[in-house]
């Protein structure tokens, strides 16, 4: 057990590490956490002994219901609704085509068996959200005729339906699954998945609108009704992927409090969830397996990459007249991922294919993360596809189009510059307006010609700044014999990268000035920039 934990929180350590050295370096971070597996695994650096499907698909199935969910959930259908039917056609029928035209592909021109080939070409032909989600954002790809939010919903809603195949498939090979059983299976999954994501969703909405828990229980509620919405459809025989990408949708688009550091969490959670999925498929993968079937998974990526998935796109987006370097970046952007690693791993505890089918997907979703996900941006630059009025945060559920601001509070002092000026002659900062001004027991809303006077207690309205990489906030008490009391803040000698911005003295709150001398028991907060930061 201790060994276990101590490999686990090692593991998320060097994974955070290869995060910001990844990010630094232009190398997608999924990579980086399939490497990290691949040396701590059998034919790596620390060569530990583990080839458990078992219990790797146990943990990367936990893993793809919030991967999945988080589909959903950062979807913003506000932004989609002109794009619902197009996406919604790639994610279903699309997933259809890729696999046949990969099945075909795999059985005549590489040899596999048809059970194998329409195996192979399930599991890969559902698209990842995750990675799709993280470039979008990370690289604030504002894309044209609403490109952004058509890869989201795709992306999103494809997964349950690659699963739904390759059940299929597996039922094929096994030889249990007639036409019968197959379009029972469908009908069951869908029907069953689809009535309960919706209930589930509907339910778990009118409950957080009106149920206000403090911020982490609102979090606790939201993974248990995630999991509870898996468990119980797939316990009827439903898709339960299908119902907690349909719970995320439903959650992802109303309103109720703690939602946006719900989503802030759910990044977090995803992350995990991806570092966990790729770090076990490193540490079960085999390198010296790769190079015998590196020729036919190139064959296959480059298939679906270069042939596949653009016939699919270009015919499936022909009726709605998309334009044609649309088409050409969505036929780019099918980054296949962790589902469709899942997925494998799933078909690998059923069956026994002849093939090494497991290393062949490994070795085409590294590929895909490697060269689709890093060239995306570039590709959308030169199609001329970004679109600088556009904002892609617009698509997804924690974006607000009310600029967030705060209020602040002043008492004009007789002494104060501004006391007796008007508005209009008053040099303001930036993003800064005077709200409100309150004049004894009056209030005022106040215009460009309003008159300033001492006593008056102005109402400040500032824009927010939310979510700064690099700066942090500090809290220093000044102890008795400390050698900051006693001296005015403009004596002190500090970083460059600190200032104090509050002095909290007993019950009195500061905002200080270069005159202000501090004394002993005063509490600073003091703003830090991380030196990575810092412009000199």
């Amino acid at each position: 057990m201790t060994d276990y934990l101590l490999l686990i929180a090692v593991a998320i350590l060097c994974c955070l590490a290869l995060y910001k050295l990844s990010d630094r370096m232009g190398i997608p971070v999924l990579l980086a956490f399939i490497f990290l597996g691949i040396a701590f695994g059998t034919d790596g650096i620390l060569r530990i002994d583990f080839d458990n499907y078992a219990l790797t698909e146990q943990v990367c199935s936990v893993a793809l219901i919030f991967i999945i969910f988080y589909g959903g959930f950062g979807t913003r259908l506000a932004e989609a609704r002109s794009i619902v039917g197009q996406a919604t056609l790639l994610s279903t029928l699309g997933v259809v085509v890729t696999a046949g035209l990969t099945a075909w592909f795999c059985h005549g021109v590489l040899g596999f068996s048809w059970g194998e080939g329409w195996l192979a070409g399930a599991v890969l032909s559902a698209t990842d959200a995750a990675s799709v989600f993280s470039i979008l954002r990370m690289k604030r790809l504002n894309l044209k005729y609403h490109t952004a939010s058509l890869l989201e919903v795709e992306s999103g809603s494809n997964d349950p339906i690659a699963y739904m195949l390759t059940m299929s498939c597996i039922g094929v090979i096994l030889g249990t699954g007639g036409t019968t059983q197959i379009l029972g299976l469908l009908a069951s999954q869908l029907c069953i998945g689809g009535l309960a994501g919706f209930l589930f969703a509907r339910g778990a909405g009118w409950l957080l609108k009106r149920v206000h828990l403090p911020s982490g229980f609102t979090m606790a509620l939201v993974v248990a009704i995630t999991i509870l919405a898996y468990a119980l459809p797939t316990w009827f025989g439903g898709n339960g992927y299908l119902s907690v990408y349909l719970l995320g949708i439903g959650l992802g688009n109303v309103d109720f409090v703690d939602k946006r550091a719900l989503v802030h969490f759910f990044d977090g959670v995803t992350d995990l969830m991806q570092m966990a999925v790729f770090f076990a498929l490193g540490l079960l993968a085999f390198p010296s397996r790769l190079p015998e079937v590196f020729i036919p998974a190139l064959c296959i990526g480059l298939f679906i990459t270069l042939a596949a998935r653009p016939a699919m796109v270009f015919a499936l987006m022909a009726p709605f007249r998309a334009p044609l370097r649309q088409c050409m970046l969505v036929s780019w952007a099918g980054l296949r991922g962790a589902s469709s690693m899942v997925f494998m791993t799933m078909a690998m505890l059923a069956v026994d294919p002849t093939s090494d089918l497991f290393h062949m997907v490994f070795l085409v979703v590294l590929g895909s993360i490697l060269f689709q996900g890093t060239l995306l941006p570039w590709i959308a630059r030169h199609l001329d596809m970004i679109d600088a009025k556009e904002d892609v945060m617009k698509t997804f559920s924690d974006y607000s189009e009310t600029t967030p601001v705060k209020f602040l509070g002043s008492i004009l002092r007789a002494d104060h510059p501004w006391c007796g000026c008007t508005l209009n002659h008053i040099q303001m900062p930036p993003c800064t307006i005077i709200a409100l001004i309150q004049r004894g027991p009056e209030f005022i809303i106040p215009t460009g010609s309003t008159t300033l006077k001492a006593d008056d207690r102005i109402v400040l309205c500032a824009k927010t700044t939310e979510d700064l990489e690099g700066v942090r906030f500090e809290e220093k008490k000044l102890e008795p014999g400390d050698k900051m009391v006693g001296k005015p803040l403009s004596e002190l000698s500090m970083e460059k990268r600190r200032l104090v911005i509050m002095v909290q003295r007993e019950d009195r709150t500061i905002i200080p000035k270069g005159s202000t001398v501090l004394a002993e028991g005063d509490v600073l907060v003091i703003t830090v920039l991380d030196q990575d930061t810092l412009l000199e």
